[in-house]
Formats: structure tokens, sequence, C-alpha cells
């Protein structure tokens, strides 16, 4: 028997709530803010037919972690693919636990995404719009959910049967009713804020759909010649936020943000810290940019270490 704590997917998602899981990614953020959380880009290892792919972070703050997730790129994994996250004392550097399967990578995401809604959105916002119905949709509702009190969540993808089984499960997560929407337009045109989640390369929704004082996220590919967003909806944003600027920057094809648009992002920690350089005003269109902060698996996982693995 390991003489550390193993957390699967099943422990995590027994016991977590998304209160817990936003409350630790704000906690990275102020991390982050404050020069404690270190995070450089992903590390890519050439592993046989396919690549070890790691982020690795330290929160040397109050978090007094550090550790990596790591995960594996293979065109013939399918649902095998898995995930490890390890956490060690970023002081003693002592092993404190281990963290196997999805659970904490997909809900950290999800609780980065509800940290920027809570930054950016109107206080007001009461409609949740969602476009796509996977794992990482369901997290980011759940987390947008736990910081804001919004009367209905719409979702929409183009097939039926998931978006209204997505619906229908995310119900059992959210206070607000979850509708499925049979198209795209009524979705985007609803919301106070929208949450893109699709594996789409091109654009999943019309830019002329987008209303004043909107707030959109976007997690799909984000690429300018494969993205889920349109490109217009990037020039129109009054406010472009991101978790990782050496992240946007490491990529090996051109971001959705370049030129005069790359130059006015900034990072959502630095949002946290200063709320003047996010939404200024209620007619303010606002967007955040997740491309995965690392660090935060780590951080995240300690608080799952702490809180269940008595």
């Amino acid at each position: 028997m390991a003489g550390f704590p193993i957390l699967t997917d099943d422990d995590v998602y027994a016991q977590f709530d998304y209160e817990t899981v936003v409350d630790a990614m704000r906690d990275a953020f102020v991390e982050r803010a404050a020069g404690t959380l270190e995070a450089p880009p992903r590390w890519y290892v050439d592993a046989g037919a396919g690549e070890l792919v790691f982020t690795v972070g330290a929160a040397t703050g109050p978090t007094n972690a550090s550790g990596f997730r790591v995960y594996g790129n293979y065109s013939d994994s399918g649902d095998d693919q898995t995930q490890l996250v390890a956490v060690f004392d970023a002081t003693s550097g002592t092993f404190e636990g281990l963290l196997v399967g999805h659970a904490t990578g997909g809900l950290r995401t999800g609780g980065i995404g509800g940290v920027a809604i809570d930054a950016l959105a109107t206080a007001d916002s009461e409609t949740l719009g969602v476009l796509g119905s996977g794992f990482q949709a369901r997290t980011q509702v759940g987390a947008a959910s736990a910081v804001r009190e919004f009367e209905e969540i719409l979702v929409y993808s183009p097939t039926a049967e998931n978006r209204t089984t997505f619906a229908e499960t995310v119900a059992d997560d959210v206070d607000p009713p979850v509708r499925a929407v049979d198209e795209p337009e009524p979705v985007v045109r609803a919301a106070d804020a929208l949450i893109c989640a699709t594996d789409s390369e091109t654009p999943v929704f019309d830019p002329d759909w987008l209303e004043s004082g909107m707030h959109v996220t976007t997690i799909g590919p984000r690429f300018e010649d494969a993205h889920e967003l349109p490109l217009e909806v990037v020039d129109r944003a009054d406010v472009i936020t991101t978790d990782s600027l050496p992240q946007v920057d490491d990529y090996d094809r051109p971001y959705i943000a370049s030129g005069t648009d790359r130059e006015r992002m900034v990072e959502l920690a630095d949002v946290l810290e200063k709320p003047e350089l996010g939404r200024t005003s209620d007619d303010d269109i606002t967007l955040f940019c997740s491309v995965g902060l690392a660090g935060t698996e780590v951080v995240l996982g300690t608080r799952f270490l702490e809180k269940f693995a008595a």
C-alpha cells in the first residue's frame, strides 16, 4: 500500500463542490498577481508514438505547493488516456499525494472560467449561454453558477441528443433551469455571459448576434487558422484577457489575438488585482481566452488532498 494519499476521479466527484473549486482557483490567481505562482508554458516530450505533456507549477505563497500534471498525447489512446497530478510541499519538497484521472484537470479549467466570469461579467447577469455539450462545458457551467445567480441557462450543440442529455445532466449540478435550444442564435442573443466550449475549428456563431455588455469565454480552438470564436469578436471586445500570456506566446501557431489585439490582452490575475483593467462599463464586451495557467492543477490538487484524503 502506498505511503501517500491517492485520489481517483470517484473520490473527487463524490465530495467536491464548485465553490471550493472556484475559491482554489481564485487563490491561485491571487498568488499569480503577487508573483508567488510559478507558471511556465507547457512542456512537450516526445515519447514513442506520441508525446507526454507536462504542466509544471509552484504556488510558493500561502498555498505552499509545487508539482506537475502529466498526460499522454497519443492518437490511439482513445478513452484510455488518463492524467496524473503530483503534489509536493513547496518548502520541504515532501511528496504530499497523487490525483489520478481527469477530474482535477477538468475542474480547474472550469474553476478558472468561473473566476473569469466573476471578474468580467456584469454583476446582474441573468442568462448564461453555452455552446458545446462536453465535459468541459459542464465544468464551466458549474463554476459560473457558483459566482452568479443566473435565472436560466441555455445550451446548444449540433446533436439534439447531446444537448438534451447535457441539459438534463447539468440540471443536477446547478439551481437555475437548464434548457436545450435547437439553434445557436437564440442562445447567443439571450446570453449575458456566453461560454464557447466546442472542438470546432470554424466559428460557431455569427458575431452580429453579440450584444453590448456581454461577456464571452472561449476554451476551444483559438488560433487564426482554427477557431471556434469569430475573429470579429476579438476586434470588437473592449477587454481581452487570458490566464497566461506566456502560454499564449509559446504556441507554435498564430493566436486569435495578434498584433494590436495581442498588445491589449491582459492577464486575469492583473484584472483581479486592478479591476480597472477589466470591465469599466455595463456596455463593454469582455473576452476571456482560457489557455490553462500552469500550477493551477497543483493548487486545486492540494485543496482536494486537504479536504478528501482523510
